[in-house]
């Protein structure tokens, strides 16, 4: 059986101060801080449960971070 692999170390962050930012900004500060991919979405949106390590993602409502989550 092949190993499990390691999955990469996510950057160490406080999701929280993304909260209140504008998207563009919040978008920026997460990739010079390491997340990758940074997905923006509108509130609602329909996603799958898909985990992704190192990716941020935003609910963005009138141009504003009004949520923040890992995965």
């Amino acid at each position: 059986m092949a190993p499990i692999p390691t999955p990469p170390t996510e950057p160490r962050d406080n999701l929280d101060a993304y909260v209140g930012l504008a998207a563009e900004s919040a978008e920026q500060q997460a990739g010079a801080r390491g997340w990758s991919p940074v997905r923006s979405l509108p509130p609602g949106a329909i996603i799958t449960m898909e985990y992704l390590a190192g990716r941020l993602n935003f609910e963005v409502k009138e141009g504003v971070v009004v949520r923040c989550w890992k995965g």
